[in-house]
């Protein structure tokens, strides 16, 4: 079984980097790209020995990335709202799916789950959700957690000018802004969100 990297801070050690939540569109998008990045990431996890946390959808880039995890052998837990069951497409291949009682539930469960968080390309849902963990992060909930963005070929650029703009007018400060963390390349994110900064992975090795 793969050996995850020791979480620390330069202090105390804190719970060890075991799951990634991902949020993502149940749609893929008008490009290739966004598929072909979204398999590369899911690979990423099984080599990395991280488990994947998601939405529980079998379409779009959720569905990419958890075949992806799931055909590498990892772990895949989808969490996913009764309301839709149907309209997203339960993934029949997801070893384990919660079915909860509502989004809200749905993002308490994950955020419960997984040790880090990464937003790939999709709609509102995924927007709701990553600021929503952004907040509980600036708001100290998750102090320790770092929240990545996966801005597949400058997907979420205007969404970057957007957390810039608000931080030129006054209502975000610049470090809260800095607790996103977006790359274009899977790897380069990866390895910042458990490498680097707050928190760090003191190694990532397989025995």
């Amino acid at each position: 079984m793969p050996a995850v990297g020791t979480v620390r801070t330069g202090g105390p050690r804190l719970a060890p980097i075991r799951r990634v939540c991902v949020f993502a569109g149940a749609r893929p998008g008008v490009r290739s790209v966004y598929l072909e990045i979204a398999q590369a990431f899911g690979h990423l996890l099984v080599r990395c020995g991280l488990g994947l946390v998601y939405g529980g959808s079998g379409r779009g880039l959720m569905g990419a990335v958890a075949s992806a995890v799931r055909l590498g052998g990892g772990q895949v837990i989808g969490i996913m709202p009764e309301c839709l069951r149907e309209r997203e497409a339960a993934n029949p291949h997801t070893a384990e799916l919660r079915i909860v009682g509502s989004l809200h539930e749905r993002k308490a469960h994950m955020a419960e789950l997984a040790d880090a968080v990464v937003a790939l390309p999709g709609g509102f849902g995924t927007l709701d959700e990553l600021f929503e963990a952004l907040t509980w992060v600036q708001l100290g909930r998750h102090a320790t957690r770092r929240v990545g963005l996966l801005n597949v070929d400058g997907y979420f650029d205007p969404l970057l000018a957007f957390v810039r703009h608000a931080v030129a007018e006054g209502f975000v400060p610049s470090s809260d802004a800095d607790l996103l963390i977006a790359r274009p390349d899977p790897a380069a994110l990866l390895a910042e969100l458990v490498v680097d900064g707050l928190p760090t992975v003191a190694s990532v090795s397989r025995s």
